[in-house]
């Protein structure tokens, strides 16, 4: 009974650290030209702190999530659900950034804020979040859960 507890261990500690890898990435690249622009929630809070802190968030997040759907035995279900998932995690985080870093001190409509979230982050989050998912299941396969 032991052995299984570690196991968990492992595979949620592997999953947080390529997810806090990636997210870390992911929103370094479509979010970065905001990097020195003042962020109107935290006037002291640098971009770097922001991005550590959502990713940390993130990965305990969505290591959460992915052992929780491993119990679905159909391994392309729990691919989509995952890749969905973390699509619209990091999506979200984007859009935050965004309306914290650019828009709010701005006059952006919501739909104007989508629009450039999106088209910001479409390219980084497909680039990056096939090979995180693809990842991941490596890393179930080899880290077994009796």
């Amino acid at each position: 009974m032991p052995q299984k507890g570690i196991y968990i261990l492992k595979k949620f500690i592997a999953i947080a650290i390529l997810v806090l890898a990636a997210t870390f990435i992911e929103i370094y690249w479509s979010m970065g030209t905001f990097s020195e622009k003042m962020s109107s929630g935290c006037l002291d809070c640098t971009f770097s702190q922001d991005i550590i802190f959502i990713s940390s968030f993130t990965s305990i997040f969505f290591a959460i999530v992915s052992l929780l759907l491993s119990f679905i035995k159909n391994i392309y279900a729990k691919a989509i659900i995952e890749f969905i998932i973390l699509i619209l995690v990091w999506f979200f985080f984007n859009y935050s950034i965004f309306v914290d870093r650019e828009s709010s001190w701005s006059t952006y409509t919501f739909s104007e804020e989508l629009h450039y979230t999106f088209s910001l982050s479409i390219f980084p989050i497909l680039v990056l979040s096939i090979p995180v998912i693809f990842s991941i299941h490596y890393i179930s396969g080899i880290i077994k859960i009796s």
